[in-house]
Order: structure tokens, then sequence, then C-alpha cells
């Protein structure tokens, strides 16, 4: 049974007044710091667990995705397809809405930190641990924050209303120097998940520390460090971790705080749900509208199953029959025309996608591409990874979403080696090969090492296909330069346009290397802190 302790919200202690407009200075207040309340552990948890909820959810993970080159959104004119299209402004919501929930976790750590000692009795090893939870979710937004914004104001205490209107933007470097510092200190008081008792799986464990820690370095392309902590990991030195025998199951609730999840958010039918995949999945099989579909350049870079790419002369691929003989991530992420759909009941139908093709069989035409602004995908495909087979009609599922695995170690380890020209077979065959193998890759061409061939291309292709739709694309093509190529033309869908003979073109996308790297600062704290200075281009 999951653990939902964690995650439920008692709604009297969990009332937000907002004190102030700036951010900064944002709820909890008062009702959590009053002497009064903080008189148990149980009590404590709770604020604690406000915390893990607003670390991360669903829609910040998908959000993110939409910000990259893999999912393309055809209906309406949301903010990350402002910023895609390159018309986004200072007052754009999500640069302020991102602002505003990673400064209010921020403070509900702060008021933790602050105010746990308070508890009579409490055991020390207890509040020693929950301590090093607050400041890992605390590490965790400030990364996050600078990752976004780059210069960000920075305080390692709660502050006050005047102070949150007068602080300045420290730079970068420094607030990335402070994660390290705290993820190297909470690392040796955090357990190791072997070590937490059932009752408390999901929560946050040293692992999960040194796992962020390898992404401060792996975003600043340090590869010495990476892969330094990465060799520690394969070890075993923060955990047992492995690879889920199965790709598709990681991704199920059946399988939940398996062997490979670092760290996820905990979701509970009961108490905490979400339901982005309503807009993601086929309308056939209880889609409402489509938001979000993948797009062919993420379809195109899944290789064949010879481990070849679709280019390669050799590979096999036929362009009149694209989804044969590829990658079996593929299927197991993106649904395409002809895709035979298991629901959780074990029934399986058609996906009807291509137009014309569900008269052809006699069917219902729900889910055929129809053009941009439409119900139906805009790119020719839906999504299948992420999908609860347990959900009820809405998609209000229960499933955790995985923030951290133990995949993403192996490719960040391949693709330190790769740059230190220290790639080989004994790195091939403990990363690549090992997370083709779990993939369902039989053909020894696609395992075995390969003599020849741009072994940067094939590690980051790898990275790219193993992690899809898990919100780590669109810092992966900052951090290698490549999104201001594939971020800058015309995106594509299926070739199902001009009667099934062009591949669909898609809105322009924009991206200006001199303004883009970074969201900007909102105008509406500008207004309020005139110490807040602007990035770049805004």
């Amino acid at each position: 049974m999951k653990n939902i302790t964690r995650y439920s919200i008692l709604a009297g202690i969990m009332a937000i007044v907002l004190s102030a407009c700036n951010d900064l200075n944002l709820a909890p207040t008062n009702k959590f710091t009053d002497l009064n309340y903080w008189t148990s552990e149980e009590k404590a948890s709770s604020v604690l667990s406000m915390a893990y909820n607003q670390m991360s959810n669903a829609s910040k993970m998908f959000a993110d995705e939409r910000l990259s080159d893999n999912l393309y959104e055809g209906r309406g004119s949301s903010d990350e397809k402002l910023i895609t299209s390159g018309q986004a402004t200072v007052a754009l919501g999500r640069f302020a809405s991102e602002w505003s929930d990673c400064y209010s976790g921020i403070k509900t750590c702060h008021t933790f930190l602050e105010n746990v000692d308070r508890v009579p009795n409490m055991d020390e090893t207890l509040k020693s641990r929950m301590k090093a939870e607050a400041r890992f979710i605390r590490a965790y937004l400030y990364f996050r924050l600078a990752n976004f914004y780059g210069d960000v104001p920075f305080f390692d205490h709660d502050i006050s209303v005047e102070e949150s209107n007068t602080i300045a933007r420290t730079p970068k470097a420094n607030v990335i120097n402070f994660v390290r510092t705290e993820l190297n200190e909470i690392a040796e008081i955090l357990p190791t998940k072997d070590e937490y008792s059932t009752s408390d799986k999901g929560r946050i464990t040293n692992g999960a520390a040194m796992m962020l820690l390898a992404r401060t370095y792996l975003y600043e392309n340090d590869y010495e460090n990476v892969a330094g902590i990465c060799e520690k990991f394969m070890s075993g030195q923060y955990g047992q971790y492995s690879l889920f025998p199965d790709y598709s199951g990681i991704f199920l609730p059946q399988n939940e705080y398996n062997d490979e999840v670092i760290l996820d958010i905990g979701y509970t039918d009961e108490l905490r749900t979400w339901m982005t995949m309503y807009d993601g999945i086929p309308l056939s099989v209880g889609g409402r509208i489509n938001s979000f579909a993948p797009t062919q350049e993420l379809v195109d870079d899944y290789i064949m199953s010879n481990g070849m790419a679709i280019t390669e002369q050799g590979s096999g691929y036929e362009e009149d029959d694209p989804y044969v003989n590829r990658d079996p991530r593929f299927k197991a992420t993106i649904v395409y025309h002809g895709y035979q759909w298991t629901n959780g009941a074990g029934v399986t139908s058609t996906i009807y996608i291509r137009p014309g093709s569900s008269a052809e069989a006699g069917a219902t035409n729900l889910d055929e591409y129809a053009g941009q602004g439409q119900n139906t995908t805009p790119s020719g495909y839906y999504l299948r990874k992420w999908f609860d087979p347990t959900a009820p009609t809405g998609m209000n599922s229960g499933l955790n979403i995985i923030l951290m695995r133990y995949a993403d170690v192996l490719l960040m380890y391949a693709e330190a080696q790769t740059e230190l020209g220290r790639m080989n077979e004994t790195v091939w065959n403990s990363t690549i090969r090992a997370l083709r193998a779990r993939a369902g890759f039989t053909d020894a061409s696609a395992l075995n090492y390969p003599s020849s061939g741009n072994m940067r291309g094939i590690v980051r292709r790898e990275r790219r296909c193993e992690l899809a739709i898990e919100g780590t694309r669109v810092f992966d093509i900052k951090r290698w330069k490549t999104i201001e190529a594939v971020l800058n033309g015309h995106p594509h869908g299926a070739k199902f346009a001009a009667e099934n003979t062009k591949y669909i073109e898609l809105d322009l996308r924009a991206f200006n290397k001199d303004r883009d790297y970074l969201f900007a600062v909102p105008q509406s704290q500008r207004d309020i802190n005139p110490n807040l200075t602007q990035n770049p281009g805004y």
C-alpha cells in the first residue's frame, strides 16, 4: 500500500495568508511560527510535508517538457508556447509562477528549520533527518531558480517583508556553491533508501542528495565531478540501485518505489492526484482533447532494433512503414498510427491517426489528425508514457512522478566518460548496453560496443529516448547549446499533410541566444523591489 502520510494536509494548519505582495515573503506566516503550533512531531511533519508538495509536481514536469523539442502544443497559446515561439514578455505568467512557487517552497523550508527545535522531547535523530530533508528541498528549489533565472535573490533564513522588498540578486555561481555545500553536508545525515522503513518509502535519501549534486556539475559540463559521483553510485556507496527489468513497468503504479527510483513525487488516489495525461492520450481511449503531442523530431531519434539511426545506410528504415523494428522504448512512450493500445482491463484497440484511416477500417473517427487547433493531435502522435491504467475516467491518477532514477546515473556516466575521452567497451557495457538490454534490444549490433560512429551523438540520442517526457530535455539542450538550432524553425509531425504525402509543418519556433537561455525576472517583482535587475534582452 502506498505511503500517504507525508502528503496528508491538515486544512486548518496549512491555511495560507499572503502578508505581502513580494513573492520572497509568501506564506506560511505566523500560523506556523506561533509558539502554540510547534507542540508535536506530527505538526512539524505537516509543515515538512507541505515543503515536499511544493518541491515539484506533475504539471511542472510536463510544462518543462513543453519547453523542449520533444513536445508541441497545438491548441491555444500557453505560456510555454509563447516562450518557445519567442513571444514571451516580462509579464508572462510562467515567469511569475515559477518564481513564486520556488520561493514559497523555500519559505516553508525556512519556517520549518527555524521552528522545529521548539517541538518538546522530539527524537534528535529524527529531527536531524527531517532538517536534512528540508535543506534538500531548499537546495533543489534554489538550483531550479538558478537554472531558470541565473542570478536570483538568495537568503538562508526567513526574511522580513522589508528585507524582501530590498534584496538584490546573488550571482548564480554563489547560489550553486551554496547548493553543493548543502548537499555534501546533508548526504552525511540522510539515510540510504535501504535504511528507511517501508512506511517511509519515498522520503529524500542521501542518494537523492548526491544525484542532485551530480546534476549541478552536469549542467555546467563539469564531467570529471560527474564521473566521480556516478562511479560511487554504481559501486553502491549511496544505496543499492539497479535498473528495473521492464522499461514500461517503471511508470506503472504497481511498481512504485522500485530499485531504480532515486526520488519521486508521491501521489495517492485517496488524497492527491494529477490529470495532465487526460489531454495527452488518444480520445478514443478516454482522452479529453490533445493539448500536447510528441514531435516528429523526437520520433526520428529512436533508433532501429539493429542499433542504427534511421538515417544510416543499411538501417532497414522504410519511410512508408516507419514504426516497425524500432527501439522498444518508442512504443512504450509514443502512440502512432496503428498503435495497439491496451487499457487497464486488458482490452486492446487500434488507434487510427492517419487521415481517412478510420473510414477504411470501419472505425469511429476520434483520433485522426485534422490539423492544428483541433481536439485531436497536431503532430500525428499521442503519449503512452505516464498513462496510468488504474486511473478512473478523467485520468485523476495517483501515479508517482519520478524526478530521479538510476538510468540517469548511467547516462550521466556515459556522457561524462565520452566527453573526457574515456568511453570504452567496459563503460559502454555498464551503461548504454545495460540500458538497451533492459529496454528489450536483442540484436548484437545494437548491444555491442560500436567500433565507429559519432559516440557523442549516440550517447545524446540514448539520453533523449531513455528520458523522454521526464522533464530533463530542456536542460540538456541548453547545456549542449543545441537549443539554438532545435528550437529555431518549424517542428514537424507525421507524414499526414497534403493527402499523406508530406510531413506536417507545425508553427514556427524561435530561440534568441542572447535572451532565451534565461527566464525574465517577473515584472511584478521588479515593480515592488527596485534592486532586482533584469536579464539581458527583456
